[in-house]
């Protein structure tokens, strides 16, 4: 009895020695709160996070939870502010920016230039108040790299959703405008043609750490080639990428500009038509069949027609400058058609055709082509969400969801110029703006 005593005495002091974890709980209190898009908006409202979730939202402005001595307790007050879930843009480029020195960026940058540079960019991107991007064209080790050292805490960016490229050979994607020694050395080895050999560059793209696959159906304005912005990859190429890639549980954004493109696409099965600047009825019947979502890209148009049409845009070729003064005068009126007919829209800038941190310019563009300010912000929050299937934890702020919280000076609903000044941002219950 004795030694039975004695070994229930050491158990229980072992059990009380335990260290008890600390929790890093934040109260905000917010004056102006939007949980979801579309949603009546709330006021006075108390949010609770602990350890980067949201715990509770309570009315009116209420002290935190009880906490431990161990716990971390930070009030916010953001009493004078307009509260909502962080954005999202779903198609940017963070490893650098359309420029008169891309050419000679490309000879002289190591690849450590290149990966220190994009995590300058996802800041920018991130202090502007989008806490989460789909990269749809890097270098694949570095934005990997970039998105895995962000999800460890090591780097300051927005959640990164990266692709890896399947183009193929002389198409959008492939590289262009060197001389053919360059050429060679340069080509990626998920350049393909046919559709076996395009199986094989999907299954590698997914092997070595792609979360999407982005493909290019047309030609592309900023392909220094004369290719046009047709269909370049065939139906068969399209089928089997797409298909690979479903398999093996990862989704196809397509590139996409003329109809025949968009179409063949879409038919093939993709998950996002990137740019759809031609858009027919036939694309349009087809994005609604499927649920398909078109990222629309307007500040690129805006911004490449700028480019084109400035004093010293000679760093544009004259097959680049006739694509961007054609294309991007066009994406606006094709827009707005898709937009009324009702398809699936997710918000996307293109960034790194125009400059990272200015991606809130995309809302103005969609006001201007008619969009509704609430449907603007569910672009770039609930339908973005569904887009890179993670709408359990982002896209609204509610119990048990990633604490991505964005607070602004004025009602975005009312002035969708709001977006472009955000002076508080929260990712994953970690305040980097203030």
């Amino acid at each position: 009895m004795k030694k039975h005593s004695l070994a229930l005495l050491v158990m229980s002091s072992m059990v009380l020695s335990v260290p008890v974890s600390a929790a890093d709980i934040k109260v905000i209190h917010a004056g102006t709160l939007l949980t979801l898009a579309g949603e009546p908006v709330l006021s006075e409202r108390t949010l609770v996070i602990t350890d980067g979730i949201i715990t509770e939202i309570k009315q009116g402005y209420v002290a935190g939870p009880i906490a431990t001595a161990q716990d971390t307790v930070e009030i916010v007050d953001l009493k004078n502010k307009f509260v909502m879930p962080g954005l999202m843009d779903m198609h940017v480029h963070l490893q650098g920016e359309l420029g008169p020195n891309n050419d000679s960026e490309a000879l002289r940058m190591s690849d450590a230039d290149v990966a220190i540079r994009s995590a300058y960019f996802a800041k920018k991107t991130l202090l502007a108040g989008f806490t989460t991007v789909r990269d749809l064209g890097a270098k694949p080790e570095q934005i990997y790299a970039l998105r895995d050292g962000i999800n460890k805490g090591w780097v300051d960016g927005p959640r990164i959703i990266a692709s890896g490229g399947v183009s193929v050979t002389g198409g959008h994607g492939d590289v262009d405008g060197m001389s053919p020694d360059l050429l060679d050395k340069f080509t990626s080895k998920t350049i393909c043609d046919g559709p076996y050999d395009c199986r094989r560059a999907t299954r590698r793209a997914i092997k070595f750490g792609a979360d999407v696959i982005k493909i290019t159906s047309t030609g592309g304005v900023l392909s220094d080639t004369n290719t046009g912005t047709g269909q370049q990859m065939d139906d068969d190429e399209l089928k089997e990428v797409i298909d690979t890639a479903h398999a093996l549980g990862r989704k196809v954004a397509s590139h996409a500009h003329a109809a025949q493109g968009i179409n063949a696409a879409l038919r093939a099965g993709v998950d996002s038509i990137e740019h759809g600047s031609y858009a027919d009825k036939e694309s349009i019947k087809l994005m609604k069949k499927s649920g398909a979502f078109l990222v629309p890209t307007l500040l690129a148009g805006d911004t490449v027609v700028k480019m084109a049409n400035a004093a010293g845009a000679d760093f544009m070729s004259p097959a680049i400058k006739a694509k961007a003064v054609r294309v991007g005068g066009d994406m606006m009126k094709n827009f707005s058609a898709a937009y009324k007919a009702g398809v699936n829209i997710a918000y996307g800038t293109d960034s790194g055709v125009s400059h990272h941190g200015d991606n809130a310019k995309e809302a103005l563009l969609m006001s201007q082509a008619g969009m509704s300010n609430t449907d603007i912000l569910k672009s770039a929050t609930i339908n973005a969400a569904k887009l890179i299937d993670m709408s359990d934890s982002l896209g609204s702020l509610s119990m048990g969801k990633q604490a991505d919280i964005i607070a602004l000076n004025a009602n975005p609903l009312n002035h969708i110029e709001a977006l472009l000044d955000v002076p508080f941002v929260m990712k994953a219950g970690v305040i980097y703006k203030l």
